[in-house]
């Protein structure tokens, strides 16, 4: 048995998979509130102690969000270090893996049926290339599959922590915005589930859009990214529609950033819990717009496939995938 684990900001996915290729479906998937915790140690003991097939497992690989490197990361959105060989003498796995969440995802995408892949754009519809895939949810996440011939090669990245480059003036002024806020402005900031919430704080407290006193209510005692994006979708309410406009234009533009600098005119994917959430958006104008709009590169971008991963749980099968893949040599 395997034990795979998604381990975001704000939740930790743990579950069982057969060690022999074949299906994709797991068992005693359990969630965990990632910020209760100290440490993932202490998850995946809890997991095996209420878990009693997890006693049998002998590897194990995390996708964690966080720059992976010898085996250990500082976790991005939580304050924790993870270490493989740590957590392999503590849990008594004799082989763990760490990887990079969006390298999880990326993993993922060769094993998914397609019915969990749904096509926004066609493009010319090329698989044997480069691709790419951004994912927004607890943070910003990007990755590249490079095509060597045969196979892709999924790596990880950290491009959602580069610099914010804005267009034009209302940009230029939420550019300005989050660097008084923070110090530095990356796209992290801005397509993210509290980077949703910082868009709207900009419309509200910098451009003076009315919030109304029901809206304020519902932010206070729930989570901000879903009532606006709630409230803009059903189109409750002005400042979230605007709110989610924007939001949808600066991901456009990060998409077609990334499918740039990777060459990816194999596919230009969409993980994240965000995307699925806000699918009639892309039925509008707006994302493909921000997406072509690369003056003299517009061509090229046409040809790019666009696709949304729809599995909410697809960087746990492309961590158990790895897992799989790259077994422990023999000797």
């Amino acid at each position: 048995m395997i034990i795979a684990g998604d381990i975001g900001g704000t939740k930790t996915n743990l579950a069982l998979f057969d060690e022999n290729e074949g299906s994709y479906s797991f068992s005693n998937l359990m969630k965990f509130p990632s910020q209760d915790y100290k440490d993932l140690k202490t998850i995946v003991l809890e997991y095996m102690e209420k878990c009693e097939a997890a006693k049998g497992v002998n590897r194990a690989c995390f996708a964690i969000a966080g720059p992976v490197k010898d085996g250990v990361c500082k976790a991005t959105n939580l304050p924790w270090i993870v270490d493989t060989s740590d957590l392999s003498k503590s849990l008594n796995i004799p082989t763990v893996y760490l990887i990079n969440d969006l390298e999880a995802n990326a993993y993922a995408i060769e094993i998914l049926p397609s019915e969990n892949i749904l096509e926004i754009h066609p493009g010319k519809g090329n698989l044997d290339a480069n691709r790419c895939i951004v994912s927004p949810g607890t943070g910003l996440g990007e990755a590249g599959l490079y095509w060597d011939g045969k196979g892709h090669h999924p790596f990880a990245g950290e491009g959602g922590h580069c610099d914010f480059a804005p267009r034009g003036e209302l940009q230029i002024n939420f550019c300005r915005y989050l660097y008084k806020r923070f110090g530095h402005g990356s796209y992290e900031r801005a397509l993210s589930g509290p980077g949703l919430f910082n868009i709207y704080e900009f419309f509200r407290d910098e451009e003076k859009h009315e919030e109304p006193s029901w809206l304020a209510e519902e932010i206070k005692n729930d989570d901000p990214a879903k009532v606006i994006t709630q409230n803009a979708l059903e189109k409750k309410s002005e400042i979230c529609e605007m709110t989610l406009d924007f939001f949808m234009t600066l991901l456009g533009a990060e998409c077609s950033n990334s499918a740039l600098k990777f060459m990816a005119t194999g596919g230009v994917y969409l993980g994240g819990g965000i995307p699925p959430k806000i699918l009639p958006k892309f039925k509008e104008p707006l994302f493909y717009k921000a997406f072509l709009d690369k003056g003299r590169f517009r061509e090229l971008l046409e040809e790019m496939p666009i696709r949304v991963i729809l599995d909410d749980k697809a960087s746990l099968k492309g961590a158990a995938h790895f897992c799989r893949k790259y077994p422990p040599e023999k000797g």
